[in-house]
């Protein structure tokens, strides 16, 4: 099964170019599913039908569908969030805003990626297309399950023992509930379920497409955006650039838009060497409708395979006459922008804002760091054996 995500700033027009890619997909024989994290679900509208909870049939063997946020909430999260109710109630909290203050903060765009490992685990469908929130919120959100991960491996366990242990005695120093051995089973659920979404996106049949406009400010977003996907092992297959004005029959106002965006698209062309580029026109009207949306996708991927498995994987560990190299795609990226330290048996690499714990495999993590470097948009981190 091939996993397709499609991101980018937000007006860029991804949604338009996720749902296009869909039904050309469906239309070459593939059984496709398009799902949204982005709150303002405008597949429906792009495919100009009402879209429901369960996955509808739009074309032939092209299904859409809008997560029902409240049912996956209640699934996931209902046992954390009973007991924050009783938490809050205990302190004095208003019950309104006590149920505002449990609202787990992206619950949607979380939920979304839990249908999408419900419908991978289903083995109904070849495809399943992602029209994904915004970049920042993207980001955000898969560097979940790894930040989760880390919590639950680390600070959990503990606290569960000394919860089990001390639970009378702490409800009555600090005169409020405890948590039950059913509020850490939910929790270790939950992680669980973002765990496999986390195996699934990261895997060898998944990608994220960027989508951009020939814009500075819009191409520096994806530009930061393909480095920190890389950076928590996400693979981005292409960029599709859109709203290209055509060249031919400018007239002067036009002239200048063609030759500003021709400029940036020299430098997206640069920025994302080695990934496929593919462009699409600015068009007079907005494409809507399956047919429209399928002729759009056509055009714009030209008779080249929008679904080939990408080349690149952005984590590898390989031998050398050194000692064993781990390597990590940082595209766009310098030494000077790399923080890198070694906790344990964890490796925490830093670009920027955004920040990877990466748990060593146990080949990796009896050895000691012997140098870094930034090579090739790689950064390649070298172990060897602790000296004797």
């Amino acid at each position: 099964m091939r996993v397709l995500l499609f991101t980018g700033k937000g007006g860029v027009g991804k949604s338009t170019m996720a749902a296009g890619t869909a039904a050309l997909a469906a239309r070459g024989g593939r059984r496709t599913l398009v799902l949204s994290t982005d709150a303002a679900h405008s597949l429906g509208d792009a495919y100009g039908v009402e879209v429901g909870t369960s996955p509808r049939e739009v074309a032939p063997g092209l299904f859409v569908q809008q997560v029902d946020a409240q049912q996956r909430f209640q699934e996931s999260w209902g046992e954390l969030q009973r007991y924050l109710l009783t938490l809050l109630d205990a302190v004095g909290v208003d019950p309104v805003a006590a149920e505002e203050l449990t609202v787990l903060p992206g619950a949607e765009e979380v939920l979304a990626l839990l249908e999408l490992r419900r419908q991978a685990r289903s083995g109904g469908w070849d495809l399943i297309v992602v029209d994904c929130a915004p970049t920042a919120e993207t980001l955000r959100l898969l560097a979940l399950p790894e930040a989760l991960g880390w919590y639950m491996r680390r600070v959990l366990p503990v606290e569960r023992r000394v919860v089990k242990s001390l639970r009378p005695v702490l409800s009555r120093a600090a005169g409020v509930p405890m948590p039950q051995d059913s509020v850490f089973d939910a929790l270790e659920r939950l992680h669980s379920e973002l765990d496999e979404v986390r195996a699934l996106l990261s895997g060898p049949g998944a990608s994220v497409r960027l989508v951009l406009t020939p814009e500075r400010v819009v191409l520096a977003e994806a530009r930061r955006s393909w480095t920190t996907l890389s950076l928590y092992g996400y693979t981005v297959d292409g960029v599709v650039a859109n709203r290209v004005f055509p060249s031919d029959g400018s007239d002067p106002w036009r002239s200048g838009w063609v030759q500003a965006q021709e400029a940036v698209l020299a430098e997206v062309s640069e920025s994302f060497s080695g990934l496929p580029l593919w462009r699409s026109v600015y068009r007079t009207e907005e494409p809507i409708g399956v047919e429209a949306l399928a002729a759009l996708a056509a055009q714009v991927y030209a008779g080249s395979d929008p679904l080939a498995l990408p080349a690149r994987q952005p984590f590898t560990v390989t031998e050398s006459g050194r000692g064993r190299v781990l390597s990590l795609l940082l595209p766009l990226t310098t030494r000077a922008e790399v923080e890198l330290v070694r906790h344990d048996d964890d490796l925490v690499v830093t670009v920027g804002s955004y920040r990877r714990v990466i748990t060593l495999p146990a080949a990796l993590a009896r050895l000691r760091v012997a140098g870094a470097r930034v090579e090739n948009e790689q950064l390649q981190v070298r172990f060897v054996e602790e000296a004797s």
